[in-house]
């Protein structure tokens, strides 16, 4: 496949700087930008998802008057927290 290309990128002076100073070995600029950008894309993608995820739980909650309260998600949250730091420690 063809390689494209982004729009240049017009960044302070500073901000190149620190992105020159934590570079790889072997990694050049534009590697690390087109790693940045494909794990910009990827989080992206998962927070749609995410939101996706919570807008049709709420409609399936809507439909079925089915609801959990805040403090019994938080309860069942904190129960699995603790059994988890307990198959952590053993």
């Amino acid at each position: 496949m063809k390689s494209a290309v982004l729009p240049p990128l017009r960044v302070d002076p500073e901000i190149r700087k620190q992105a020159e100073a934590v570079l790889g070995a072997n990694e050049t600029l534009s590697s690390f930008m087109t790693e940045a950008v494909q794990l910009h894309i990827q989080h992206r993608r998962a927070q749609h998802e995410f939101i996706e995820r919570g807008l049709a739980s709420a409609s399936a909650a809507e439909l079925s008057g089915e609801y959990l309260s805040a403090n019994t998600v938080l309860q069942k949250l904190e129960t699995k927290l603790s059994q988890a730091k307990s198959l952590r420690t053993n």
